[in-house]
């Protein structure tokens, strides 16, 4: 069974969330959305889409998205079968959130790496 197939999105929290995302847009050319982030669409070596995204955003540092970790940063991880996953990992005494969330976005669930971070990991949806 394959476990993470690719990055998502990556997340991460700031004092002045505002002012960073601007940075990123100013210095970097981020096209940073009114939700804070953007998502990247994946292309082909000649530019023309392919399906896929990963996400990249900037949450307010008060956010509690990546509760229970106090972490100031979340990696999303691309999996194929989230379920099959997710009960392996608790087979292996991972530490395994206990909801798993079925959005039009795909399947979600979340696990707490040994440095008490929070790890999310993301089925898309069929096409994606």
């Amino acid at each position: 069974m394959k476990r993470v197939t690719g990055i998502g999105g990556i997340f991460f929290k700031a004092k002045d969330a505002p002012a960073l995302q601007a940075w990123y847009k100013r210095h970097l050319g981020i096209d940073v959305q009114d939700w804070g982030g953007t998502a990247f669409t994946w292309t082909d070596g000649e530019g023309k889409p392919i399906g896929g995204t990963t996400v990249w955003s900037i949450a307010p540092e008060e956010s509690d998205q990546f509760s229970p970790s106090v972490s100031a940063f979340m990696v999303n991880y691309r999996v194929e079968d989230l379920h099959a996953l997710v009960k392996v990992l608790r087979e292996e005494g991972c530490e395994v959130l206990e909801n798993i969330d079925d959005s039009e976005y795909g399947k979600f669930a979340w696990v707490i790496d040994p440095e008490g971070n929070k790890v999310e990991l993301w089925e898309p949806p069929a096409g994606q």
